[in-house]
């Protein structure tokens, strides 16, 4: 669907959610302002391994999050 809303000229709403600090890169032209991308800037803290996942689900689990 975003590609269908790019297609569009006349209006075109793009909205970003992240906890990450970004940055959003804009352009200025004679015919005005727009949004050239946004950059969600950190790098994630780890990776997720086999023990790592035991150990969350059996946390979530144990907390009775999920049975």
């Amino acid at each position: 669907m975003l590609g269908r809303v790019r297609d569009c000229f006349e209006v075109c709403t793009i909205h970003c959610a992240t906890a990450n600090p970004l940055e959003v890169i804009v352009a200025e032209t004679a015919q005005g302002r727009g949004i050239v991308g946004v950059i969600d800037g950190s790098s994630p803290a780890g990776v997720e391994g086999p023990e790592d996942a035991k150990l969350r689900h059996e946390f979530v689990r144990k907390i009775g999050y999920k049975l």
